[in-house]
């Protein structure tokens, strides 16, 4: 019910289009949506109204110019597989695609329906696009984190933590962009010009999440670092329960972790993410082919950090952390 009020309160809010583009068509174009949230996911309802106010503004109104058929699959893959031919059956002219395995579940069922993707980490390696520049069929879209970001993190982690002797990465093999090796590499580069121990953490389900973060509680004072992962945004609750329970200092992408417990979080502001995805869908509804769309790379971040989870841990945030931070949790 909430999400065909919120869809609904979009044709309200629309506009007139302006006089630049008077030229929009109006015959109603069609437009897929796919995306891993559940459908009363907060943030998922925050960041999809973003895209959908961008297009608004770009001249297209809900029942007027523009139909969109939205569907929500609650981070389950085999969902996303059903519900990404249910969308290609309906023959849109662009479809908008959240995360990896959303992105690959569409590219199962269509070689020729262009696809705009967001929160997506290894484009190349994922298969999705041929280069960045060029992605050479029809697919593009909006990278959410580089491989290198893995730096950033552990250099955050162990300015607020800066006993920490060893540190986890902890991610699905299932669902981690290229099954986690996107990433490991330079977690493992990182963690040595940091002197820390890297430990790669590979987990399926909340008992081995429980059972590795008890490990590293459990020995010389270790952090962890929650990759970027459709599955570890949505178990996201047992890793910030157990993580502070064992006394680990953890790191997490996005901010909303670190409002429901999480210590620290720098990511990409995934609202502006999606928010420069409506240029690319209305480009394509006017004719751009996505293989002359570049692939490109966030250019917005925020940090997030928990207070009293830091006093729980024991930690003091140094004074840069809390001046960077663009969220505060007291």
């Amino acid at each position: 019910m909430r999400r065909r009020a919120f869809i609904a309160g979009l044709g309200a809010a629309s506009v007139v289009p302006l006089a630049t583009r008077a030229q929009q068509p109006d015959r109603v174009r069609r437009v897929g949506v796919l995306l891993a949230f559940d459908e009363n996911d907060p943030r998922g309802e925050a960041e999809f109204s973003v895209f959908t106010k961008a297009l608004v503004d770009l001249g297209w109104t809900l029942g007027r110019n523009l139909q969109m058929d939205v569907r929500w699959a609650g981070h389950s893959i085999d969902r996303m597989r059903v519900l990404a031919k249910e969308l290609v059956d309906l023959r849109p002219e662009v479809i908008l695609a959240y995360t990896t395995p959303a992105t690959a579940a569409l590219q199962r069922v269509t070689r020729t329906i262009p696809i705009v993707f967001v929160i997506v980490s290894d484009p190349v390696g994922a298969g999705f696009v041929a280069s960045l520049p060029r992605p050479g069929g029809n697919i593009t879209g909006f990278i959410n984190v580089e491989a290198a970001m893995m730096g950033k993190w552990l250099e955050l982690l162990l300015e607020v933590a800066p006993d920490v002797k060893r540190v986890a990465i902890m991610f699905n093999p299932d669902t981690a962009p290229s099954g986690g090796s996107y990433y490991l590499p330079s977690f493992d580069a990182a963690a040595r010009l940091l002197k820390v121990e890297p430990i790669t953490a590979p987990v399926h389900d909340d008992t081995e999440i429980k059972t590795i973060i008890d490990t590293l509680g459990g020995g010389p004072r270790s952090g962890l670092v929650s990759m970027p992962d459709a599955f570890t945004y949505s178990h996201r609750a047992p890793i910030i329960l157990q993580a502070g329970r064992s006394g680990v200092p953890t790191i997490y992408q996005t901010s909303d972790c670190v409002r429901e417990g999480g210590l620290l979080s720098y990511g990409p502001d995934g609202g502006d993410i999606f928010r420069r995805a409506a240029p690319y869908v209305d480009r394509i509804l006017r004719g751009a082919n996505p293989t002359d769309l570049p692939v490109q790379l966030p250019v917005k971040f925020e940090m997030a950090v928990n207070v009293k989870t830091a006093k729980a841990l024991g930690l003091v945030v140094p004074q840069s952390i809390l001046l960077s931070a663009n969220e505060l949790i007291e």
